[in-house]
């Protein structure tokens, strides 16, 4: 049995430690938002927080977890009120949408890190999430929103 902690939950599994961190995630606690994307961590659509740092669950194995806070989209915020998922909306960000949880969860590590970054900074921290839609600038905007507003409420 490995013990897991996924938002905020300890979780006891009966699983190979090798196993990709996001398949326990999405095919044994059916926690979804995390998406497959490449499997080779490539485009960001998995990316999770591993002890609040953004990481590609597709390539890491659970046994990198294990005594680790694992943070999905899904423990982002109990309501979609974080104000990247609020920027999201009212932006109107995903077209496809297939990307967006993994490209919020990059997003909010990097508020998290830097609450007020420039646009540069934006472009660099989310250059490694890739959207086949080429939402991009409103992705921007978004960012940008959320921070403004979490920058206000300070």
């Amino acid at each position: 049995m490995i013990s897991l902690s996924i938002n905020g939950t300890k979780q006891k599994l009966d699983i190979d430690p090798n196993l990709p961190l996001l398949w326990a995630i999405r095919d044994v606690l059916s926690l979804t938002g995390t998406k497959y994307g490449c499997g080779k961590g490539l485009c960001g659509a998995c990316t999770v927080w591993l002890e609040g740092h953004p990481v590609r669950s597709c390539s890491i194995p659970v046994a990198a977890a294990i005594g680790s806070e694992v943070t999905t989209i899904e423990g982002l915020s109990d309501n979609n009120t974080h104000p990247l998922q609020v920027a999201w909306h009212e932006h109107k960000v995903p077209q496809c949408g297939y990307c967006q949880s993994g490209q919020i969860m990059q997003a909010a590590a990097l508020l998290k890190d830097n609450a007020q970054p420039s646009e540069e900074e934006i472009e660099q921290a989310m250059s490694g999430n890739l959207c086949r839609c080429g939402t991009y600038p409103r992705i921007k905007k978004a960012i940008a929103s959320a921070a403004n507003h979490i920058h206000s409420e300070k």
